[in-house]
């Protein structure tokens, strides 16, 4: 299947978690399928999830890219598979959720970051050989007139502006909604999520996805954390 664009993200690995993750978005990323979503009887789960729905469930680590002139898929995994024999994994303490710029509903780690942050941030800088610069649309997109400097600065740099001191990992639970919209969904997403909740929360792979000509995220190879 040919990709448009490739990122790296963590993606939890098969178990009740992933299977929980996608059921509640309805799309298996490691399948590369919608599944149906169970029924809510306080909200409607398919608007609420609708605009994560493509990427299935994940937490950026290197944002979605083009691939440079010259680079090829194959590059780009042995590029990944040989930068995650450097680096270790990352253990924290467990998940919670939090509601992201107040617009939506995120699982975020608990626990000492530092190393987590590092690690992304490593994989941001490592892998920019294999990313194309950005276009002007893909520039006009981020809307960069409403980043801060340092963020238009990583934006340039690194062609994501959410990276670095800048990055937040988090795994995506809803698209925007208002503040009565939010309450509901989280308190459907506890119930749902409560028994499936990794603690502590381990990171032991990375994910290399491809987006495919319809704008769906597949995954595509994991790759250990053997560092």
């Amino acid at each position: 299947m040919k990709m448009k664009r490739y990122a790296i993200y963590y993606a939890p690995p098969e178990g009740r978690f992933a299977e929980a993750a996608a059921l509640w978005l309805g799309r298996d990323l490691a399948r590369g399928i919608d599944v149906a979503q169970p029924e809510r009887a306080a909200i409607a789960l398919e608007p609420a999830t609708r605009t994560p729905r493509k990427y299935g469930f994940h937490a950026t680590i290197k944002a979605p890219f083009r691939l440079a002139s010259g680079q090829s898929p194959d590059d780009l995994a042995e590029a990944l598979a040989a930068l995650t024999g450097q680096l270790a994994p990352v253990t924290l303490d467990g998940l919670r959720f939090e509601r992201m710029a107040g617009r939506f509903l995120a699982l975020r780690p608990e626990g000492d970051i530092a190393p987590l942050n590092a690690l992304a941030a490593e994989v941001v800088k490592q892998l920019e050989p294999q990313r194309a610069p950005l276009s002007a649309a893909e520039i006009a997109r981020r809307s960069p007139e409403r980043l801060s400097p340092r963020q238009r600065d990583l934006l340039e740099r690194f062609g994501y502006p959410y990276v670095l001191e800048e990055f937040r990992f988090h795994l995506t639970l809803s698209g925007d909604l208002d503040a009565t919209g939010l309450s509901v969904l989280e308190a459907a997403a506890r119930d749902w999520f409560g028994p499936v909740l990794p603690a502590p929360f381990i990171i032991h792979d990375l994910c290399l996805c491809g987006e495919d000509e319809a704008g769906q995220f597949h995954l595509l190879s994991r790759h250990e954390l053997t560092g």
